[in-house]
C-alpha cells in the first residue's frame, strides 16, 4: 500500500447559526459546527492539536491553535470516527472556516489532516 494511504484522516463539517446567542444589532453572530473526523488510513492515529483559520465577510482573519479538540485528543483506529461540536463568534453574518489537525500515528509518524473550508452563514443570507 502506498505510504500516503497509511496516514489519512477525513474531516467534514456541519455548521449551524445559533440565533438565540447572536445579537445582529451589535454585529455578533454565533455559529456552532459539528466536525466528524474519520481515520481512513491503515494505522491508528491520535489527534494532537488543531489550527483553525476563521475569516469573516470583512476579510478579518482569526487564527486559533490549541491542543486537542473540546478537551480530547482522540486516538482513532483505522475506520473509527470521532465527532464533536464547537463554536465561534463572527462580526459579520457570513464567514468561512478551514484548518488542519496535527496527528501522530501509532508508529510515531507525524502528519497533518486538512479540514476543508466550510461556510458559516445566517439562514437566507446566501442563495
Amino acid at each position: 500500500m502506498a505510504e500516503s494511504k497509511k496516514y489519512q484522516i477525513a474531516a467534514s463539517a456541519v455548521p449551524q447559526f445559533i440565533a438565540d446567542q447572536s445579537d445582529p444589532a451589535n454585529e455578533s453572530y454565533v455559529f456552532a459546527y459539528t466536525i466528524t473526523i474519520e481515520n481512513v488510513g491503515t494505522v491508528p492515529a491520535q489527534l494532537i492539536s488543531r489550527h483553525w483559520i476563521i475569516t469573516d465577510a470583512n476579510a478579518r482573519v482569526q487564527e486559533v491553535r490549541g491542543l486537542g479538540v473540546v478537551g480530547h485528543q482522540p486516538l482513532l483506529q483505522p475506520g473509527e470516527k470521532f465527532e464533536y461540536t464547537s463554536g465561534c463568534q463572527l462580526d459579520t453574518p457570513v464567514g468561512t472556516m478551514r484548518g488542519s489537525y496535527q496527528m501522530t500515528a501509532e508508529d510515531g509518524t507525524q502528519f497533518e489532516a486538512t479540514i476543508p473550508e466550510f461556510t458559516l452563514a445566517i439562514p437566507r443570507v446566501l442563495h
